[in-house]
């Protein structure tokens, strides 16, 4: 697993090297040694923001030009050349004036959809080169979620699933590995299937159809990871999140009230014990901390074998069975997702390169658990990691993000669902995001500004 790893990196890395040869014959009056001088004894600096962006987004380059003794710095002409993984050569991605400062700042004309390098030129002076991973725009669909025991996902071969979905910009023969999250820290995610990406709706989309059965009741949280040929950085997909249980026994039938429910909400448990009037019930139940189920209440079936339990409080994802009349019903799962109280500073409305603060609480308590900024997509049609953090002690999170694309995003917090809890999802803010008034505004982006989740086993 490691190796494969080294080799894709390797292989992006390489690629974007191989980029440098072709720029210098496409452009060779603009290509000089990284960071030199001109004959002018002028240098420009450049950084490029965010380091990685997703598919369809843009970057914003800046820097500033300084030049010994009395040479003007105001007023001089920025070029910045983009390279791509792609393509050969560079192309002129933006041009900007210095301001007073000699600061200046670009934001790219066209979309990045492929991992790019840059490069910037003022005054026969030339930056050194700055690379940006892109994430291509991977949507995963599935069964409905949030459905009860009889419609929603069970264990066995005659109940297995088909996940599609789709990858842009198209990457057809690259992979994708069906993954299930497996810790109680949410950050762990294992192979269970893959498949390949193939031609799609458009020549710029493709797709993607992975069959999957489950063999054990719980909670499922759903995604695939594609390993890109080269073209984009390994990407996570939206992730979907259901409740497994074993499929009915019909003489004994078990459901819930709702399933998932939020903590702190109440669930009741029924069912019918078919030809079994005025008989006593068992209900027991167990959670993932437990070892085997124990009683927690108990009820006589009504002339019809109906019964229904006293409702239930559970803290933690919980399973729970009925006994009686020598008989045993089906597993069922319920899940108890943590609620996410947020608010966001210093508001809704900032400028590129202002920095974003989203914090708030978990509950129940889920300390050293990660938790993720999300972002709508382009598309409107699904949210993708933007930020990765941690739960601190308290029960309490704080990201600060720092934005560098102007127009309108639409962000959420979300702590993924686990063994024990099945995840949470706070409300939307809306942010408008407006240009920066100057170029001396605009500060380096910090590590891990934009991170994505672990690649998990592929």
């Amino acid at each position: 697993m490691r190796s494969i790893k080294l080799t894709t990196v390797c292989a992006a890395a390489s690629a974007l090297l191989a980029l440098a040869p072709a720029a210098a014959s496409a452009h060779r009056g603009h290509h000089f040694t990284p960071s030199r001088r001109s004959a002018a004894g002028c240098r420009v600096t450049l950084q490029v923001a965010p380091r990685l962006v997703y598919s369809g987004g843009k970057v914003t380059a800046s820097g500033r030009l300084s030049c010994l003794g009395s040479a003007p710095v105001e007023g001089q002409t920025v070029t910045l050349y983009q390279g791509s993984v792609i393509a050969p050569g560079y192309s002129v991605a933006g041009t900007a004036t210095t301001e007073k400062t000699g600061a200046y700042k670009i934001e790219t004309a066209t979309p990045l959809t492929a991992n790019s390098r840059f490069y910037a030129v003022a005054e026969s002076a030339q930056s050194p080169y700055r690379s940006v991973k892109v994430a291509a725009q991977v949507e995963l669909k599935g069964p409905a979620e949030n459905v009860q025991l009889q419609a929603g996902l069970r264990t066995g071969r005659r109940n297995r699933v088909t996940f599609t979905g789709t990858v842009s910009p198209a990457d057809v023969g690259a992979q994708v590995i069906l993954q299930r999250q497996d810790a109680l820290t949410g950050n762990e995610w294992h192979r269970i299937g893959s498949g390949v990406v193939t031609t799609g709706p458009s020549p710029l989309v493709g797709s993607f159809s992975i069959t999957h059965r489950f063999l054990v009741p719980g909670d499922a949280n759903i995604r695939v990871l594609l390993r890109s040929q080269r073209r984009n950085a390994p990407t996570p997909s939206n992730f979907l999140t259901y409740e497994i249980s074993q499929a009915q026994n019909a003489s004994l039938t078990i459901k819930s009230s709702a399933d998932p429910i939020t903590f702190g909400q109440p669930v009741t448990i029924s069912g019918v014990a078919a030809g079994a009037a005025n008989t006593p019930v068992t209900l027991l139940a167990h959670t993932i901390h437990q070892g085997g189920f124990g009683p927690v209440a108990e009820v006589t079936t009504n002339a019809t074998g109906g019964y229904e339990f006293p409702a239930q409080s559970p803290v933690d994802n919980t399973f729970y069975e009925v006994k009686g009349n020598g008989r045993t019903s089906a597993v069922l799962y319920e899940a108890v997702r943590n609620v996410i109280t947020a608010s966001v500073s210093p508001g809704l409305s900032v400028q590129v390169g202002q920095t974003l603060k989203f914090s708030g609480n978990v509950s129940p308590e889920r300390v050293g658990h990660v938790i993720y900024l999300e972002r709508e997509n382009a598309l409107g049609t699904a949210f993708h990691v933007e930020q990765v953090s941690t739960i601190q002690p308290g029960s309490v999170f704080s990201i600060e993000h720092t934005v560098y694309e102007a127009g309108t995003s639409v962000f959420r917090v979300r702590i993924p669902g686990d063994p024990q809890n099945g995840g949470g999802i706070s409300q939307t803010f809306t942010i408008q995001i407006t240009p920066a008034s100057s170029a001396n505004t605009l500060p380096p982006e910090a590590p891990g500004n934009t991170t994505l989740p672990p690649e998990g086993q592929v």
